[in-house]
């Protein structure tokens, strides 16, 4: 792989040590897929979320010197002081090793978003820029919804990018790699953000692996529906780059998505395939439940304002509880704009930079049955002893104030 004079110099320890066992592990990255050579970026999310594992990466690093040299935000890692507020303390060690984790990060230079849709708010990407997002929904949303240019990176590959601001030049980064594969003929009704969840967890199961290319979604999808989808298609699936006709950078039209080429396949995705998967993601009968989950991907504050709508004036059955899942500067809106308020006086909770793959939860919820709108929640626990059953939004908070679903 070819380097510039300033990349040889970073590799030979001349920008320090840290910076060249940060750019020796992309170098061998670049090698393993063939790089011509490295690319500079200006941006980055690591999700450095596996607390001990990660304390010991970034440590390592940080002793040998390394300082980050772009933006960089991180995924959320949990918010130990929130539960200690509302008496229910995290076990001492836990509060420890995520003081120690969250220490590190901010010495190293990282922003603490703690934010898993940091492409919608708080690391922004601009259209063909190269980046290097870590984050299974973030990497197919900052490639085909905002048109900039991510490898799925690792969260260390991703931190290494952040510390020597290169990233090899491969795979999505090239123009010829972006080409979709894989016609999706969408011939549902959308009518919500959860059916676009639901879109997404069928695309991925029918497809497998590829670049999809949608045609017939409605014109104007909103933001959090694009979210939705891309969570859900990498749920089912690896997707890392999506197209949708008319409306995305990249496809204008057809022929434009798929670079002049046919398609491998076309898969088409009906009504009824949406109404089954929504039947099926009910893993219990009707009746009583414990708690709703809300926020996997991380609400935003549209979502959270229809939450306190939905809330205003009623309150949550006794016995149940209700977790909304936001980043720490979405929450503190909500503060500024009364729906914390609102959703607190109902018996509800926000809590700002967790995720519900966190062992915070693993302690408070199992053993017990839940609500929620998200395929991913679902699928995070599924491996635990988390029972989950998938429904709208609306539905959810419904059946938070009945009781019962």
């Amino acid at each position: 792989m070819k380097l510039t004079s300033y990349e040889q110099d970073m590799l030979a320890g001349k920008h320090g040590k840290g910076a060249a066992k940060a750019l020796g592990y992309q170098v061998q990255l670049g090698e393993a897929f063939n790089a011509s050579c490295m690319v500079e970026i200006e941006r980055v999310h690591a999700p450095l979320t596996h607390l001990g594992g990660d304390n010991w990466f970034v440590s390592d690093l940080l002793k040998d010197g390394a300082r980050l040299n772009v933006i960089a935000t991180t995924n959320p890692i949990y918010d130990a002081e929130y539960f200690d507020k509302i008496d229910d303390p995290e076990p001492e060690e836990n509060k420890k090793l995520v003081a120690d984790v969250k220490a590190r990060f901010l010495e190293i230079g990282l922003n603490p978003s703690y934010n898993c849709t940091p492409q919608l708010e708080a690391n922004v990407p601009r259209f063909n820029e190269i980046v290097a997002f870590s984050e299974s929904s973030a990497v197919p949303y900052v490639n085909g919804i905002l048109g900039a240019r991510s490898n799925r990176e690792s969260a260390k590959s991703a931190l290494a990018a952040a510390i020597t601001g290169r990233v090899p030049l491969h795979g999505l980064l090239l123009d010829e790699n972006r080409k979709g594969n894989v016609h999706i003929k969408v011939e549902a009704k959308l009518k919500d953000a959860f059916d676009y969840r639901l879109l997404g967890f069928v695309c991925g199961k029918k497809m497998g692996n590829g670049i999809p290319v949608f045609e017939g979604l409605p014109d104007k999808p909103k933001p959090e529906e694009l979210l939705n989808l891309c969570t859900d298609l990498n749920v089912s699936a690896a997707v890392a780059m999506l197209h949708i006709v008319g409306f995305t950078p990249e496809a204008p039209d057809l022929a434009s998505a798929f670079g002049g080429k046919k398609p491998d396949r076309t898969i088409t995705v009906s009504q009824q395939d949406l109404d089954r998967l929504r039947q099926d993601m009910s893993d219990f009968h009707k009746g009583k439940f414990d708690f709703v989950m809300l926020g996997c991907a991380h609400y935003s504050l549209e979502q959270i304002k229809l939450v306190a709508h939905l809330l205003h004036g009623k309150h949550i059955a006794n016995g149940i509880e209700l977790w909304i899942l936001s980043s720490p500067q979405t929450r503190s809106s909500a503060e500024q704009m009364g729906y914390l308020t609102t959703i607190e006086a109902a018996g509800g909770h926000i809590v700002g930079g967790s995720c519900s793959d966190m062992p915070v939860w693993d302690r408070r919820l199992s053993g017990k049955r839940g609500l929620t709108d998200s395929l991913k929640a679902k699928f995070y626990n599924s491996v635990k002893d988390i029972d989950f059953k998938v429904m709208p939004l609306e539905q959810c908070i419904t059946a938070a104030i009945a009781g019962e679903c």
